[in-house]
């Protein structure tokens, strides 16, 4: 056979990619799951984070069997697969996040709760979006250090970032106990005289094994799981980016669904959580 005829076996050859190691992609790559091939009931549910669109995703998950949604909306998400396209206008950036919202809606049990992350530029949308269908609980405001879209060149310097928590109905869980008791031993004596605060002042921004730099806290996503879900609940992040939520939820022995359109950072997410 002459060298003119051989293909390689790779279109692009395998290169290291951030937190990846030529290893890592030989490992992971093979087990990449794609929403396309998901088939689930609420019987046969499967863990892990998928590749495809969260939007798509979203549609393979069974009505009411999801227990807590916590996820980061993107603020330029992908209509199709691997084509990220033009930007969205703010009315077709409504109307995605309206129909990811009303998919998260059906999926999630009528004792769940969606806890959606967002800076004050779509804030107002989202408590309109979620004043649709959702019993509004509270709009808890964090100390962010590193928000998304920060300027300089504004007179206000934005440190803090909200997370809109709503219920199905007004009938949910939620492990006051155990936040309680989290809290006091961690020694935060301030926090217990406010009581469980929607403020919450005491997030640091500290990078540790399981973080990684630009991922919303660990310590927040801890908090959030603790008060809302407990023991082999099922959790959902529809745009899973490198797993984090995901991460920290198996660590608590929780069962975790994530959908992630982008491939290396489907691929960083396996990693994580099966280093744990």
């Amino acid at each position: 056979m002459s060298n003119k005829s051989k293909e390689p076996l790779f279109i692009n050859p395998l290169n290291e990619t951030s937190g990846l190691s030529i290893n890592d992609l030989n490992k992971y790559l093979p087990a990449i799951q794609k929403i396309d091939d998901l088939k689930m009931s609420i019987d046969q549910m499967k863990e892990g984070v998928f590749l495809g669109l969260g939007t798509e995703g979203l549609k393979k998950i069974p009505d009411n069997s999801m227990d807590l949604i916590v996820t980061d909306p993107p603020d330029s998400p992908w209509m199709k697969m691997d084509i990220k396209g033009s930007p969205m206008t703010i009315k077709e950036y409504y109307n995605w996040n309206e129909n990811w919202l009303n998919e998260s809606y059906r999926v999630l049990k009528n004792t769940g709760s969606i806890y959606l992350m967002c800076d004050w530029r779509y804030s107002g949308m989202y408590h309109s979006l979620l004043d649709q269908k959702f019993k509004i609980q509270s709009r808890i405001s964090w100390n962010n250090p590193k928000p998304k879209n920060h300027s300089s060149n504004i007179t206000w310097i934005n440190k803090v970032s909200d997370i809109w928590f709503a219920t199905k109905s007004n009938n949910f869980f939620f492990n006051q106990d155990s936040e309680l008791k989290k809290i006091n031993e961690s020694g935060q004596n301030s926090v217990i005289e406010m009581g469980i605060s929607n403020f919450w002042y005491d997030i640091l921004d500290i990078q540790t094994q399981k973080s990684i730099k630009g991922d919303t806290p660990q310590q927040l996503i801890e908090r959030i799981i603790t008060a809302s879900s407990s023991k082999l609940n099922w959790i959902l992040d529809p745009f899973a980016r490198n797993g984090s939520v995901g991460l920290i939820s198996n660590s608590m022995g929780r069962r975790f669904i994530g959908f992630e359109v982008n491939k290396d950072k489907v691929l960083m997410s396996m990693k994580r959580i099966d280093k744990g």
